[in-house]
C-alpha cells in the first residue's frame, strides 16, 4: 500500500484559495473568507457536516461556479481555463446507452482525440481500475462499485494533474468503499497527481489524505487544517491502534474548534 505522507512538496501550489466567498442569488452564503493552498502532488481531504460548503469549494475549483469574492487559482490559472483537471461525483453520471468503453472514451472524443488513440487510452484506463473485461457492457449491467470504477477510469483517461472527488464512494457498502479507497491511493501513487476529495467520513479522510481540512457551517468556516502523521497504509492499517488514535486526534480537534 502507499504512504500519503511520502512526497516532497514542491515550491509552487497546485491550487490556492484566498479569502474566497460565495453568495448564491437567493442570498444564501455558502463560503466566507476561505483560504488554503495545496502543493503539487498533494492529497487533501475536505470534510465537515452537510451544508458547510464542501461541494461549493470543489465546484469552484473545477470552474463550474465562480466565487463572488476572493480569488482561486489552479496551476496558477483561473479554474475556468485550467487544463488537466478531472472530476468524479457521487453519481457516476454514465450515459446509459453507451458501453463502458464508450463512456470512458467520451472526454477524449469531445476533445477531438483520434479515435484509435482514444480507444487505446480508454482500454488502458479500464485496465488500471480492474475493468478490462467489462469494456463492452452497459452501465445497467454493472454493480455500483463497477460504475464508480468506470467514472474513475473516465477521469484518469484525460491524464489529469488535478483530480477532484465529491463523495465518490459515499453510496457504496463498506467493503466496496474500502477497496476503492485503496485503489485510489494506488492510482495517486502511480500518477503523482494532486487530489482533493470531499468526504463526510473522518476515518476515510485520515486514511487517504496527507492533510485534512475540517469545515463547519459558519458559513464555510475552516475550523481545522491538520497534517496526518501516519505512515504507509497496509492491509492492517484500519485496525491498527495508531491509525485509530490519529482518527481520534482529528475528531478531538474538530470538536474542540466547534466548541470554542
Amino acid at each position: 500500500m502507499t504512504d500519503p505522507g511520502s512526497h516532497d512538496a514542491p515550491a509552487s501550489p497546485a491550487l490556492q484559495l484566498s479569502e474566497v466567498g460565495m453568495v448564491y442569488p437567493n442570498g444564501f452564503t455558502a463560503l466566507s473568507g476561505l483560504s488554503f493552498q495545496l502543493e503539487e502532488g498533494g492529497f487533501l481531504a475536505l470534510t465537515g457536516p452537510s451544508g458547510c460548503g464542501k461541494t461549493t469549494v470543489l465546484q469552484a475549483l473545477a470552474g463550474l461556479i465562480r466565487p463572488t469574492s476572493g480569488r482561486i487559482t489552479v496551476g496558477g490559472d483561473d479554474p475556468a481555463s485550467a487544463n488537466h483537471v478531472a472530476c468524479c461525483f457521487q453519481d457516476p453520471r454514465l450515459l446509459p446507452w453507451r458501453t463502458v468503453l464508450e463512456n470512458v472514451c467520451l472526454p477524449l472524443q469531445l476533445a477531438g482525440v483520434d479515435r484509435a488513440d482514444g480507444v487505446q487510452r480508454s482500454r488502458e484506463a479500464l485496465s488500471r481500475v480492474g475493468l478490462a473485461d467489462a469494456a463492452s457492457r452497459l452501465p445497467r449491467e454493472l454493480s455500483g462499485g463497477m460504475r464508480m470504477r468506470t467514472a474513475i477510469a473516465r477521469a484518469l483517461v484525460v491524464r489529469p494533474r488535478l483530480l477532484l472527488l465529491d463523495e465518490p464512494f459515499g453510496a457504496l457498502d463498506e467493503v466496496n468503499r474500502e477497496q476503492l479507497d485503496d485503489e485510489l491511493l494506488r492510482l495517486w501513487e502511480e500518477d503523482r497527481m494532486t487530489v482533493v476529495i470531499v468526504t463526510h467520513s473522518l476515518r476515510e479522510a485520515v486514511y487517504l489524505a496527507q492533510r485534512v481540512l475540517v469545515m463547519d457551517s459558519g458559513p464555510g468556516a475552516l475550523v481545522a487544517d491538520t497534517e496526518i502523521a501516519f505512515g504507509p497504509r497496509t492491509d492492517s492499517t484500519r485496525t491498527d491502534h495508531r491509525f485509530n488514535d490519529e482518527v481520534g486526534r482529528v475528531q478531538r480537534i474538530f470538536r474542540s474548534e466547534r466548541a470554542s
